[in-house]
């Protein structure tokens, strides 16, 4: 069954595009027609493109992965704030940092940092600091929570990019493709949707449509999320590659999504491995540090 319906579409405004003469030509099979000098996007393709985008985004989001949601645009940061909170995925509302995925450890250093300055706070540093230096340090602590505060919790890189409007964030979009990330987006009739992944043509501007297909694919992630957790409380065992993989083909996704899936559950496995081995090392590192100062106290003595 559909997501959504014609009614609905037509009702928030998604049908409204651009000027005739803003068109981009690449636009030319979601547009319907054009009347009083605007184009009107074509609705029962957008009907597809939001179930595809949606039934991508819940298997996304049900295989445990990360979704970033960047809209900067006035019109959509709040839709999208409160909206994407809701379903725990990380957005960015404010301006795009540039380098934000292709530079992502310098990214993760700066909210690395938001963490030292936080712990200064609760272990009594900030008491030894001048009334200059807290107030310095303060606004700092300001500026990077306002600019990284949603994605705190991103360790890594996101599995995908939902943008709201292609023209404004291309930045964002370029960095997501050299990288290999698929990217969802609402493609108006001034986009250009070749570069994306899963375009929903749609009015980009009104705040009645970004609220409308947001909300759609929110209520999808959430779908997965929940189905996620009922068959982690129902199969505690994690599955594995080709068990995800057959998973994964039996539903109307593309191959090269299925493939970048996968191949992050692996990612994730090694890291896991890793972290252990790291584990054990520092703590055989540790006990050796304290033998050794245990024999020098013994020597001293």
């Amino acid at each position: 069954m559909p997501r959504t319906d014609f009614k609905t579409l037509l009702d928030a405004g998604v049908h409204f595009g651009h000027l005739k003469r803003k068109w981009n030509p690449a636009m030319a099979p979601y547009i319907f027609m054009e009347r009083n000098g605007i184009h009107i996007i074509d609705l029962e393709k957008t009907i597809v493109k939001i179930d595809e985008a949606a039934s991508a985004m819940k298997h996304i989001a049900k295989s445990g992965k990360k979704i970033l949601f960047v809209a900067t645009k006035k019109q959509a940061k709040e839709i999208v704030a409160e909206k994407v909170k809701n379903v725990n995925m990380p957005y960015v509302t404010e301006r795009w940092p540039g380098g934000m995925l292709t530079n992502f450890p310098t990214i993760r250093k700066a909210v690395k940092k938001m963490g030292s300055i936080d712990k200064m706070a609760t272990d009594g540093t900030f008491a030894n600091m001048s009334k200059r230096e807290k107030l310095q340090v303060t606004r700092q602590r300001a500026k990077l929570d306002k600019n990284l505060g949603s994605i705190v919790d991103l360790t890594r890189l996101p599995s995908a990019l939902f943008v709201v409007d292609v023209c404004k964030e291309h930045i964002a979009v370029r960095e997501a493709k050299r990288l290999g990330i698929p990217v969802f987006a609402m493609v108006d009739t001034n986009s250009d949707p070749s570069n994306i992944d899963f375009p929903i043509p749609a009015n980009d501007d009104a705040s009645k449509s970004i609220s409308l297909i947001v909300d759609i694919l929110c209520q999808s992630i959430e779908e997965g999320l929940n189905e996620r957790k009922f068959e982690k409380d129902k199969d505690p065992g994690m599955k594995d590659k080709k068990g995800l993989r057959k998973d994964l083909e039996t539903k109307d996704i593309p191959a090269a999504l299925i493939e970048a899936i996968v191949e992050e559950e692996e990612e994730e496995e090694e890291a896991e491995e890793e972290e252990i081995v790291a584990g054990d090392v520092e703590e055989e590192e540790e006990e050796a540090a304290d033998e050794e100062d245990k024999t020098e106290e013994e020597e001293e003595k």
